[in-house]
């Protein structure tokens, strides 16, 4: 029998590792819910504390800027101990961050959810560290990929939910009235009102909290056995005895992640909030520089150019899926004449159309290469980015009221595009990696979703600007400036230039990087 058709009779997730991978695919949902249901906080905010749109946006800041300072901490927590401590640390994490909403919804502070919603998605940083490498754990390695794949595609159902709760608990309990409405309101009944919205802010949240502990549960009860075997299927997160003075290593380490961050946040309180996390970030990377073996480890890494070009497309990816389904909206507004209500129609289209692709893809996996397939995809989603800058506008059909136009197909399109490109470049770039690394390596790509919130504030720079140079892409396009969108359709339509390039990189990493390795399993 050949290595492809044992590789095809070969089960992506061997028996008696199906209950562990039953529960976390539990957890890929429940950060995809958490990252879409966040994204609905930044217009939610802005309206109920009448904030600029700027500082809305430091939502995203401090929820992927989270994800780059926490990764280096986690996969130490999981090098000196196991997969599973990390994923019990994770959702401890998630689940003190979440109780977090309380005391901010009860004093009505958008400074004491910037710091929840932080320690939430450092509960998330750790468990994406976790999860990602402890499901390729959970099987040979020539099957990893496609395990990966099948992994991630519950984490857009998750978030699917997450937009369903963000519109039907936080949006729809929006009181409609404007900044200017709400200025001029009595003390009593503004107070009133917000401590209504934030009320529903708070409510998914903090019930969430029983999902993430039902998951605790499990993971705290199960202790798989320790095998001496260090083949790729045997090295499942079995509970093994952290190594003499781990445990003060990981104290250390989680000293230096969280002791520079919490200095800047108070010693300078009106820093840029993106330049805190980046100087954040210093803390980890000094640590793994001091300490002897990690720092063998991260040059051993940074050696390999299957890995640390995979973190740079990355980056890349997620800033270009975060940017283009931050702006989704905004473009349907602007090109279609369409209501923010009707827009998020379109969003969770896209969406839907992800969730499909995905799994579509992750069938066909077993079939041709993981690489081949996504250099395929990244094509595809240059010529929707093209078709989003320059196709018409002129309806072609309508389904229940809506308008489908050109270049909002393309648009849509986009995101079916995009569906294997997180997976597939991590399984990519750790392929073949020495054990001994893995798990840091898997920190690197984490902290790459530094990207979303890097590049989703790049695009807007340009949707929001009258005198871009990159404005001349879109110049036959209308200019008038839309005061409510704060936009004009030349420059909605020119920012999606980013996306474009942001998918050139993953284009040419999927091309260097197309021959599969030759495993021994």
């Amino acid at each position: 029998m050949s290595n492809k058709s044992a590789q095809n009779l070969t089960p992506v997730v061997p028996r008696r590792f199906r209950s562990v991978f039953f529960m976390l695919v539990s957890c890929f949902a429940l950060w995809g819910l958490l990252n879409n249901m966040t994204d609905n906080l930044v217009p939610a905010f802005q309206q109920i504390f009448t904030i600029p749109q700027e500082k809305a946006g430091l939502i995203q800041v401090a929820f992927y800027g989270a994800y780059a300072v926490l990764a280096i901490f986690a996969s130490i927590l999981i090098e000196e101990f196991s997969y599973r401590v990390g994923v019990l640390i994770g959702l401890g994490i998630y689940i003190a961050g979440a109780l977090c909403y309380i005391p901010a919804c009860a004093t009505q502070s958008f400074e004491l959810y910037f710091i929840a919603i932080f320690v939430v998605a450092s509960g998330c940083s750790l468990l994406e560290t976790t999860c990602n490498p402890y499901v390729l754990s959970l099987g040979p390695q020539a099957t990893g990929v496609r395990r990966l794949n099948f992994a991630q595609a519950f984490n857009p159902v998750g978030s699917m939910m997450g937009i369903v709760l963000a519109q039907q608990l936080i949006l729809s309990n929006l009181n409609p009235a404007t900044a200017e409405e709400r200025r001029a309101m009595p003390a009593e009944e503004l107070d009133k009102i917000v401590n209504h919205e934030l009320f529903w802010v708070c409510a998914p949240y903090v019930g969430l909290c029983a999902v993430a502990f039902v998951i605790w549960l499990f993971f705290l009860r199960t202790r798989m056995e320790e095998n001496s075997d260090s083949s790729a299927e045997t090295q499942a997160a079995a509970p093994a005895a952290p190594a003499k003075g781990g445990g003060l290593r990981v104290a250390v380490a989680a000293l230096f992640a969280v002791g520079p961050l919490t200095a800047l946040y108070f010693l300078f309180p009106d820093m840029n909030k993106v330049h805190w996390i980046l100087y954040g970030m210093l803390g980890p990377v000094a640590y793994l520089l001091v300490m002897n073996s990690y720092r063998s480890m991260l040059f051993k890494l940074l050696s390999i150019p299957r890995y640390w070009v995979g973190v740079v497309a990355q980056f890349f990816y997620v800033g270009v899926q975060i940017a283009a389904w931050t702006w989704l909206n905004v473009y349907c507004q602007k090109e279609l004449g369409v209501t923010k209500a009707e827009g998020a129609i379109y969003y969770t289209i896209s969406i839907i159309l992800f969730i499909g692709c995905r799994w579509v893809a992750t069938y066909y996996m077993k079939k041709f290469n993981p690489a081949g397939m996504m250099s395929l995809f990244a094509v595809a989603a240059i010529a929707c980015c093209a078709g989003v800058m320059y196709l018409p506008s002129t309806v072609l059909f309508s389904v229940g009221g809506l308008p489908f136009t050109p270049n909002v197909l393309c648009l849509v399109a986009m995101s079916g595009c995009m569906s294997l490109m997180f997976p597939t470049i991590y399984g990519i770039a750790l392929g073949g990696l020495d054990a001994k690394v893995v798990k840091l390596g898997a920190a690197g790509l984490i902290m790459a979703i530094l990207g979303g919130a890097i590049i989703t504030p790049f695009m807007s720079e340009i949707i929001g600007s009258t005198d871009s140079a990159l404005l001349a892409l879109t110049a036959g396009f209308d200019g008038t400036w839309d005061s409510n969108l704060m936009t004009s359709s030349q420059a909605v339509r020119a920012s999606f230039v980013v996306p474009a390039i942001c998918f050139a990189v993953v284009l040419l990493y999927s091309l260097i990087f197309r021959k599969p390795l030759v495993t021994k399993d």
